[in-house]
């Protein structure tokens, strides 16, 4: 569901193609097409308006078929929206029409090409298009990392190096030959002489955060957790680099200690900055230390309120079974961004889960309305009308998902109970059958074990059950998943002691158990009850013991004036009374270089508010630099923020804006023209 990476990878590759064909343009004497609709085109796919960019394209190639150039940027297309055939005839059509002179496109197309092979997993074709465009312009530093790369992540670790050393040739101050080739041999377990590598590629560049977090990797692999921890800390600082992210989740014992003392002395040494306490809470919730994850991602909400921290903090609270709290917080997470519709799934689950079947299926009604086409949305709508013996309604949904995801298991396994409820036992069987085939190794999300039991298999569905227990015999679900299938099979007192295992290790949805069909068998008995009984109320006792964040929906209304066509609110900043443009269309709050310095000399501002630069791009796609400050107190008609971001523009004559990192932090904000008046919905605390 998550498109961003795709997004920001399209992006980097259009943007490293621009780049360098800037650079080649005068060099190559190049003349490109300038035709009214290409140019359009291409400045579409420059503001990320992809179908007007494709329009414009098409149309271009409808009045000249032979521009090879509009066949490039179509092909850029078709790859981001994975036409990955089309995307190759447009390729070949590129490569057909663009002058043979001009080295860049052509380099670019086959480098396009190769990409779109590597999505079809056709690696020697993808290695194939590499080496031609490297032929065409040997060198391009760029492509020869993406080369070695791809030889990397293949473990072609010779052909890799050769590349890698080939840029240390080339080009002595870039770090990334140096990186490439320390990573080859910490893939080699030569940790001590990967380690110097990854030094010199911090000296050639010490905001680069990917050779601090190899070189942090290969000190975890030697036990040396000060200096492991000490590169973690300088990925996450340098640019929030993804491996570190990914490896401090691994760390335990000595290593986990060590790392959080260091995160909270960043945070001292980084007051305003948020980062260091939610990383604090992810490893907290990593570990499965809830109420501890809690704790810090609180402090990082109080100095950023963001929607992620509130998701996290809801999904704690969903963890240890506190579905009010997680409600409440998934609420506020809406407010702070209500098009974040993975929130829309998680609303769903625990209104579900606290016994609101309809209110969860509501929920889904609005993640299907938006996402039609996703399989998942009907498969969890079936689910949850599938234990609300809402058959017919279920079986429905359960034949949707298959029919957009005809790979999903556990779609089949829903819709083969459905038929089995409505007598319909030769489809049942065809699907149970079909579970079998596409869930052949046992894990966490298993369901062949019901299968093999309703097709008469007793022996393979036991001996399935036990394997997916072995996988993962920490997990409390898989014991659930256990209790269920033994109650299928009518061993009630199997059933019975899994489920005490599973409530045991953390199993905590108890409308669900409650609910749930499969348990039907051990429903009745004293023992399923006095258990249900004494871990609701253990539970219970262990949330009470939690400070309670339940919150009320409250409208505050502020009033506005509307001046050449724009809007102006009052807002204080620090105490300091501004009228700012409410322009839900800036992605920030914004100063101009005057304001800036009237609140530094005053002391509305001090000089620990100044967090560093930024480089912005405006409407018209110019970049510049910009100053980000922190303001410790915004004032929006009585509604209180902290440390909210801010950009101080350098250009005296820019207005004041207030944007959506305030305004989605507010709540819900609609605009009343009539009484000339924001109506802010947001949430207070009981």
């Amino acid at each position: 569901m998550n498109l961003d990476i795709d997004m920001k990878q399209f992006i980097i590759l259009l943007a490293t193609f621009i780049l360098s064909s800037l650079a080649s343009f005068g060099k190559d004497d190049v003349k490109r097409p300038e035709s009214y609709n290409y140019v359009r085109g291409v400045e579409a796919i420059h503001n990320q308006n992809y179908r007007e960019a494709y329009d414009y394209l098409l149309r271009e190639i409808k009045e000249n078929p032979k521009n090879g150039y509009a066949y490039c940027w179509i092909a850029t297309i078709d790859q981001y929206n994975e036409d990955f055939g089309q995307g190759l005839s447009n390729c070949d059509m590129a490569l057909k029409y663009i002058p043979k002179k001009d080295k860049v496109y052509l380099a670019f197309s086959h480098k396009l090409k190769a990409e779109i092979y590597k999505d079809l997993n056709e690696d020697g074709k993808a290695l194939a298009e590499y080496d031609q465009a490297i032929k065409i312009t040997p060198d391009d530093t760029d492509l020869r990392n993406a080369r070695g790369n791809y030889n990397y992540f293949l473990n072609n670790y010779e052909a890799a190096d050769a590349d890698y050393r080939k840029i240390m040739e080339m080009e002595p101050s870039n770090p990334l030959g140096y990186l490439g080739v320390g990573r080859n041999l910490l893939a080699l377990e030569r940790y001590d002489d990967a380690i110097p590598m990854f030094d010199y590629a911090i000296k050639l560049n010490t905001s680069y955060g990917l050779p601090y977090s190899f070189r942090g990797q290969c000190y975890l692999m030697k036990n040396d957790w000060n200096k492991a921890t000490d590169d973690l800390i300088s990925a996450l600082a340098a640019d929030n680099d993804d491996k570190a992210f990914r490896l401090m989740q691994d760390l335990n014992g000595e290593a986990f200690d060590t790392f959080i003392a260091k995160l909270k002395i960043q945070s001292t040494k980084e007051p305003n900055e948020a980062k260091w306490m939610y990383y604090a809470g992810v490893m907290h919730e990593h570990n499965k230390k809830y109420k501890k994850a809690i704790e810090y991602y609180s402090k990082a909400m109080s100095k950023n309120a963001g929607s992620t921290i509130a998701e996290r903090i809801a999904n704690c609270y969903q963890d240890l079974g506190n579905f009010s709290e997680a409600l409440a917080w998934t609420n506020r997470a809406l407010n702070i961004d209500a098009d974040d519709y993975d929130l829309v799934l998680l609303k769903a689950d625990l209104l579900n889960d606290s016994g609101d079947v309809d209110g969860g299926i509501a929920e889904l009604d609005k993640f299907i309305e938006r996402y039609p086409e996703f399989y998942y949305g009907y498969y969890r709508r079936g689910f949850f009308k599938d234990n609300a013996q809402r058959i017919d309604e279920a079986l429905e949904d359960y034949s949707f998902s298959i029919a957009l995801n005809p790979e999903y298991a556990y779609a089949y396994f829903g819709r083969a109970d459905m038929y089995k409820a409505k007598g319909d036992i030769q489809r049942a069987n065809a699907d149970y059958k079909k579970v079998i085939e596409l869930d052949s190794i046992p894990g966490n999300n298993s369901c062949a074990q019901y299968a093999f039991f309703e097709l008469g298999q007793r022996e393979k569905a036991v001996e399935f059950m036990d394997s997916i227990i072995s996988h993962d015999s920490d997990n409390p679900g898989n014991y659930y998943e256990a209790a269920c299938l033994y109650s299928r099979m009518g061993i009630k007192e199997k059933a019975l002691g899994y489920l005490m295992t599973a409530l045991e290790k953390g199993y905590n949805r108890f409308a669900h158990i409650l609910a749930d069909d499969d348990l039907s068998l051990i429903r009745d008995t004293d023992t399923f009850r006095n258990l249900i009984k004494e871990y609701q109320t253990k539970r219970a006792s262990e949330n009470n013991s939690t400070e309670s964040n339940e919150y009320v929906e409250e409208i505050v209304t502020v009033p506005f004036t509307k001046e050449g066509g724009v809007y102006k609110v009052k807002c204080s900043i620090n105490d300091l009374p501004l009228h700012f443009i409410f322009d839900t269309g800036a992605s920030s709050v914004s100063l101009s270089m005057v304001e800036a310095n009237f609140m530094m000399k005053n002391d509305y501002l001090k000089p620990s508010d100044v967090i560093g630069s930024q480089h912005f791009v405006d409407a018209n796609g110019d970049i510049s630099e910009g100053t980000i400050i922190n303001l410790s107190h915004v004032n929006l008609g009585g509604l209180e923020l902290s440390n909210v971001r801010a950009s101080v523009v350098r250009n005296q004559k820019a207005p004041l804006l207030l944007g959506q990192s305030v305004l989605s932090r507010l709540g819900k904000i609609e605009i009343d023209n009539e009484n000339q008046q924001l109506k802010i919905t947001h949430q207070i605390k009981k």
